[in-house]
């Protein structure tokens, strides 16, 4: 996937996210909290750190260029450390 495309989608899924909160809460918040859910510690840690990277890059280019709709992208990263039942707590707790 080429680096706009990925932009793209990490805005379009920011901006969906953004569209399920109410007008009046969202107008207070003026943020986006985007969960990012990549071992950076453990086996997976060699291949998954330079993608937690790419996407903070992403966000902050994005936040640079004036958010999404207004607001800015505030990103949540979660370590679950290679493990799988870790991942799966980690990711509602996200939710």
């Amino acid at each position: 996937m080429k680096r706009r495309s990925f932009v793209r989608a990490l805005a379009l899924a920011a901006s969906i996210a953004a569209i399920g909160t109410s007008s009046t809460s969202f107008a207070q918040q003026k943020t986006v909290k985007v969960g990012i859910l990549h071992s950076l510690s453990g086996t997976m840690a060699i291949s998954e750190t330079v993608l937690k990277d790419t996407v903070l890059m992403a966000i902050d280019e994005i936040n640079a260029k004036g958010g999404v709709m207004g607001a800015k992208i505030e990103p949540v990263v979660v370590d679950p450390a290679s493990n799988w039942p870790l991942f799966a707590e980690k990711a509602r707790q996200l939710i």
